[in-house]
């Protein structure tokens, strides 16, 4: 058995762990990497072994650090079957269609106002990819198992979104654990992550590896925010992810307003097709989750949903006169109709730009959250005078103290943890507690290493 890092090792994004057993070739994941230039680019430099050597791909949950290249995967002549649980192939085909329209309208837009240092820019990959990717999802059985000849698959349900799974691969005497992204035990929508009890080689991911959640009632935060704000005749933006985040500001929103900390008239606004259609999955899959069957149905109560480009527009300008609150995505503001709000909104002392979640380093989110005062978009720079806030407490990882927590339901000591997914000082941070809380053998593998296990 050989194991290859060809992403997520020495950064948060890029989820692709390639799996050489015999004959027998595996993905890990197939997702995008996000943030860096530096590692942005290595989404145009190729997988690194040809797509059509590999078998499967085991999907471990649907956001795009981690299924967001499977469009390019199939575009570059994989032929084999994707392997995930129902919801996350539910999502996936709303985020991967998704994808690749951003892809699409990146390109032309660079094309239109000559802003790529290429002649001719392209997508990375185009919407015909992504529906044609969809065609290799395969459906697991109820209990979660599958057997790819000899080897023995187990997805085992772990919080943080819906249908996300931990993968364990058991083959030639030895069982491989695959974290995924581990959720938190008191998440607003998902259950706490289910233990699995042995592994001989366990990958761990380490998005929050150095750091703990704040100890503070995140609907009791944000309902101060938008009171202070609307007080003073200004706006909230909450540049979220459009598929689980979303869903959770809406929850805690409903909340406020159920319990009169909220004018009732208060005009919510969620611009994001994506996370309309996330919704209605949610809804469907509503027995996964932690709420009733009443909150999920009542998600976009009395909220106002915009799917049509110019109606999007419309609305940035509108909520300069009236106090609103806007959900849109993306989460990080790297692209997608967010921009036009912040273009809008940024500029405005009145305003509040509040980021519930986690924010990868060379994101326009993380540069916002680290006291940028202008921000570059669509070529031009936005002053940012509204205020800003980070709330940390929205995150659907475990932190620190989670992870370890999850770490200690093993019965026994893996022979060998390498902990990914975490920019570095949270990789070494996380590898430092394993090691000397738990006494097992641990480090943090390098991109594109190769190990024998």
């Amino acid at each position: 058995m050989k194991l290859t890092f060809l992403g997520a090792a020495d950064a948060v994004t890029g989820s692709r762990h390639l799996l050489d057993i015999g004959q027998q070739r595996l993905l890990l994941d197939c997702g995008l990497f996000q943030g860096y230039k530096v590692l942005r680019e290595r989404n145009w430099a190729g997988l690194g072994v040809p797509p059509q050597s590999i078998d499967a791909v085991l999907l471990s949950h649907a956001h795009l650090d981690h299924s967001g290249y499977i469009p390019a995967l199939v575009g570059h002549g994989f032929k084999g079957q994707i392997f995930s649980t129902p919801a996350t192939r539910a999502l996936c085909e709303v985020l991967l269609l998704d994808s690749a329209k951003l892809q699409e309208e990146d390109a032309r837009r660079a094309n239109r106002f000559h802003t790529s240092r290429h002649e001719t820019a392209l997508p990375l990959y185009s919407s015909r990819d992504a529906k044609k990717a969809l065609a290799h999802f395969v459906g697991l059985p109820r209990d979660g198992r599958l057997k790819l000849a000899q080897t023995e698959i187990r997805f085992t349900p772990v919080g943080h979104l819906l249908g996300a799974s931990a993968i364990s691969v058991t083959a030639e005497g030895k069982t491989l654990v695959f974290s995924g992204d581990v959720g938190r035990d008191n998440d607003l929508l998902m259950p706490p992550p289910q233990q699995l009890d042995s592994a001989d080689v366990l990958l761990i991911e380490s998005t929050y590896g150095n750091r703990l959640h704040p100890a503070e009632d995140v609907q009791a935060r944000l309902g101060q925010i938008i009171r202070n704000t609307i007080r003073r005749g200004g706006s909230v933006l909450l540049p979220s992810f459009a598929v689980g985040r979303a869903q959770a500001l809406l929850l805690v929103l409903q909340r406020l307003k159920a319990a009169g900390e909220l004018p009732q008239n208060l005009p919510i606004i969620l611009d994001s097709p994506m996370a309309s259609l996330a919704t209605d999955i949610i809804v469907k899959y509503q027995k996964l989750l932690r709420i009733s069957l009443r909150e999920a149905a009542t998600l976009c109560q009395d909220v106002q949903l915009i799917s049509k480009p110019a109606e999007s527009l419309k609305a940035a300008n509108r909520v300069m006169t009236r106090p609103s609150v806007i959900i849109s995505a993306s989460g990080m503001a790297t692209g997608g109709r967010v921009l036009n709000y912040l273009k809008t909104m940024a500029p405005g002392e009145r305003n509040h730009i509040v980021f519930p979640g986690f924010q990868v380093g060379g994101s326009r989110g993380a540069k916002i959250i680290a006291g940028a005062r202008e921000v570059k978009m669509h070529g031009a720079y936005v002053p940012v005078n509204a205020e800003v806030s980070h709330l940390e407490g929205f995150s659907g990882h475990a932190d620190a103290d989670g992870l370890m927590a999850w770490l200690r339901g093993f019965r026994k000591a893996p022979e060998q943890v390498f902990v990914v997914h975490g920019e570095p000082e949270a990789s070494d941070a996380l590898r430092c507690r394993i090691q000397d809380e738990l006494g097992w053998r641990v480090r943090v593998p390098q991109h594109g290493e190769c190990v024998s296990l």
